[in-house]
């Protein structure tokens, strides 16, 4: 575990000192804003509730969403408690504002992954790639400001797969025996 940690630690610094720059900076800093409190998955996830034509894909992503931020903020965060790598790797530098909860596993990537691969799985094939690699830009920005290790983005990221997959298995379920009852299989 002491390994991983001094990994995780190690990496952080390597993107500090080798691929942060000034420049990217607001950039980094905006694409993480995207994720905070999973605001722009919600509002994309409530939009396609608008139209009948992707209702059932914004209720998919809603459910995904739930089932991950239940996973990750509500047991895991406070199960693992772990302390944000700011506090604890030396010279690491915060490049935005303290975060109030526990460091594993990464809520903002958890989300976005959740939101994506439903839209990967369901939608067509050019918004589920966009989809996907904005929500890899937005785990990746969550190393960039220093707020989570490798290791809570990696876990972020399998949880959110793993509630898109159990996301669709569900609705796709509910349909199916809908389907029977309404034929009286």
């Amino acid at each position: 575990m002491q390994q991983l940690l001094q990994l995780d630690g190690n990496l952080l610094l390597l993107i500090q000192n080798y691929i942060r720059s000034d420049a990217m900076t607001p950039f980094w800093k905006f694409i993480t804003f995207l994720g905070d409190v999973g605001w722009f998955w919600i509002a994309l996830s409530l939009i396609l509730l608008i139209p009948k034509k992707t209702r059932k894909l914004g209720v998919t992503c809603l459910i995904s969403l739930v089932i991950g931020t239940l996973i990750t903020n509500v047991a895991l965060k406070n199960i693992v408690a772990r302390t944000r790598p700011y506090e604890v790797v030396p010279g690491l530098q915060l490049l935005i504002e303290k975060q109030h909860d526990f460091s594993f596993p990464s809520g903002h990537s958890c989300a976005s992954f959740a939101v994506a691969m439903v839209l990967h799985r369901l939608s067509p094939k050019i918004w589920g790639i966009l989809a996907v690699v904005l929500a890899s830009l937005i785990a990746f920005s969550r190393l960039y400001v220093g707020v989570h290790y490798p290791s809570d983005v990696v876990a972020g990221i399998l949880i959110g797969m793993f509630s898109a997959w159990l996301a669709v298995k569900l609705v796709r379920s509910y349909d199916k025996k809908r389907y029977q009852k309404k034929n009286g299989s």
